[in-house]
């Protein structure tokens, strides 16, 4: 098709088209298909362009009162297609447009509609990013007619001159962003006339000014160019170089102050694609803006998958705490609740567990957790409560505890060490490490003792306290399983035909790869197995890792698509264990609102 003109412009009572087709010039076979969009790293010198101005009756955008369109399509400074056309709104147009404009309803009397104009203008636009003065006004109208008239909006990409023209030019350069002042400004060649074709122009010479002024800024990509068109801060503005040369590949990133020290460290699938967020309108956090105002750069570690990118965060923020990651992230905050090694054992909460620990239960991630489950216990077992350092060769005067039968007082002697292991300790480490039936039974019982007795707050409690404790068994039987295999290998399929690999010792991610498409898995798990970090057994149910590490894989190796390669021993779980009450606990947190820091 070549190009064609239907009379000037300005010609009354005629629809005036002229569209003229890429292949003029000699871009036909440039490789890019028709409907696809720009891409965030193409420059804006090989973007291509469709600048958009729309006359309008006045109205609201609801799919009609466009009376003009007029569309130029620009690549690297050259014109590379014209659409003008009038369009019949369907409606009067207010004497007030028709003084602003020129535009009279015998000139749209004999123009298509809308409904007929659309296809013509989706096509122009199909490829191209959409540029208009003060946009979000055109692309209302249009949007607004796809959906009156059943056309698809193609969603393009949108650069607003008007919010560029913001970023770009301070109000000492000039008073307003209006289209004729900035056509003043930069002096263009088209000047605007409120006419659609006219006003087109004079914003693709705008656009031209603006896009020069933007090398100053590190402007020099599509997506650089919209982001930069939004709210970003000076530091923002400022560091965004920050983010260039970066991978974009999954891994970890670490924001770096002046002297080394990290600031931040996050993970992502796409290192470089996520970095650059933080230097858009996107982010709004107070403590990053804090964090990227210190920052000076960022380094990148590439890692296999997307595990092995969660399991280095962990370690890291682990290692050097950084200060402006949120502090539940921290795994040295985990609390345990164990009983203590001594004649007659008591719960205690602690932060890390010694070999000689009888039982325990956890990760907590709060004290106020921890504090509920140890209540638990203690409702439904006769275990002390005192800190004291019992002796057993002296004693020392009985609590209230004791005097309310809450307590067996073995710090008087009223009780002697095994009557005190077979009534209290062995139940209790039962009930953390294997099956906590023995805590169920009396917690129930007590809650339904409280609401007969219509004593519902009081019930309410101890529920809160049931569900402590069997989230915790949970938890940490899950756990357990894991880390009781000495080696564990498994592979998940990735999206395009290769697999992901990870070889997991004692709970501890001990080594990860990626086999691309077509290159078989298995030589690249003995790779991995023969390279794999060695991991010595320690104590305790998360003997050789963080319990978010452990965590993370087991997530990992409980999804559908993940397959079990081979493992040292068997994978297992207690017959009678807490998994088993998951119906209950799902119906114990439902019946309450759950804190933030009792979620797991």
């Amino acid at each position: 098709m070549t190009g064609v003109s239907y009379g000037a412009p300005n010609v009354p009572a005629v629809a005036q088209l002229r569209y003229v087709q890429e292949t003029l010039h000699g871009l036909a076979g440039d490789g890019s298909s028709a409907g696809d969009r720009p891409d965030d790293g193409l420059s804006l010198r090989e973007t291509t362009f469709v600048v958009v101005d729309l006359e309008t009756t006045g109205g609201t955008p609801d799919g009609g009162g466009i009376t003009e369109i007029g569309a130029v399509k620009v690549r690297g400074g050259e014109e590379l297609g014209v659409l003008a056309t009038l369009v019949n709104p369907g409606e009067p147009i207010p004497p007030f447009i028709t003084v602003l404009t020129g535009i009279t309803q015998a000139m749209v009397a004999p123009a298509p509609s809308i409904e007929q104009v659309l296809p013509s203008l989706l096509e122009f636009l199909r490829g191209a990013v959409l540029v208009a003065h003060n946009a979000p006004y055109d692309v209302g109208f249009l949007r607004a007619a796809c959906a009156r008239h059943g056309y698809d909006w193609p969603n393009p990409r949108v650069l607003d001159t008007a919010a560029l023209a913001r970023r770009v030019l301070t109000r000492d350069e000039v008073p307003n962003r209006k289209l004729g002042t900035l056509a003043a400004y930069f002096r263009t060649p088209h000047q605007p006339t409120h006419r659609a074709l006219d006003d087109a122009r004079a914003t693709v010479d705008v656009l031209h000014g603006l896009i020069a002024r933007l090398g100053s800024h590190r402007v020099e990509t599509l997506g650089d160019a919209i982001e930069f068109a939004k709210a970003v801060t000076p530091i923002q503005r400022r560091k965004r170089h920050l983010a260039d040369g970066l991978p974009r590949v999954p891994g970890v990133y670490v924001f770096r102050a002046a002297d080394g020290r990290p600031l931040y460290v996050g993970t992502s699938g796409d290192i470089a694609t996520r970095v650059r967020s933080y230097f858009t309108a996107a982010e709004k956090r107070a403590r990053i803006s804090e964090m990227l105002a210190a920052a000076e750069r960022v380094e990148a570690i590439e890692c296999a998958h997307a595990l092995e990118a969660e399991v280095r965060e962990l370690r890291l923020i682990a290692a050097h705490a950084p200060p402006y990651n949120r502090r539940s992230k921290f795994p040295e905050r985990m609390l345990w609740l164990k009983l203590t090694a001594e004649p007659y054992p008591r719960l205690s909460v602690v932060r890390d567990l010694a070999p000689d620990d009888e039982a325990y239960l956890g990760p907590f991630n709060s004290r106020r957790t921890a504090e509920l489950a140890a209540a638990a216990i203690h409702d439904a077992l006769p275990l002390r409560q005192c800190t004291h350092r019992l002796s057993l060769r002296r004693t020392i005067p009985a609590c209230a505890l004791a005097e309310l039968g809450r307590c067996p007082a073995p710090c008087e002697g009223r009780i002697s060490v095994p009557e005190y292991e077979r009534r209290a300790v062995a139940p209790a480490r039962t009930a953390m490490m294997d099956d906590p039936q023995v805590l169920v039974d009396a917690l129930l019982a007590r809650i339904e003792t409280l609401a007969a007795a219509q004593r519902y707050e009081e019930a309410a409690v101890v529920r809160s306290r049931l569900a402590a404790v069997l989230r915790a068994a949970v938890r940490m039987q899950r756990l357990v399983g894991l880390t009781r295999i000495a080696e564990l290998a498994a592979a998940r399929r990735t999206p395009d035909g290769g697999w992901d690999i990870a070889v997991v010792r004692h709970g501890r991610l001990a080594g990860a790869a990626t086999a691309a498409p077509g290159v078989p898995p298995r030589p690249v798990l003995d790779l991995v197995r023969a390279t794999a970090e060695t991991v010595l057994p320690g104590h305790g149910p998360v003997p050789s890792a963080s319990a978010e590490e452990t965590e993370r894989i087991l997530s990992w190796l409980d999804r559908p698509e993940t397959r079990l390669v081979e493992t040292s021993s068997g994978w297992s779980a207690p017959v009678r264990g807490a998994e088993r009450f998951r119906g209950l606990l799902a119906r114990a947190e439902a019946a309450r609102p759950q804190l933030p820091s009792e979620r797991t």
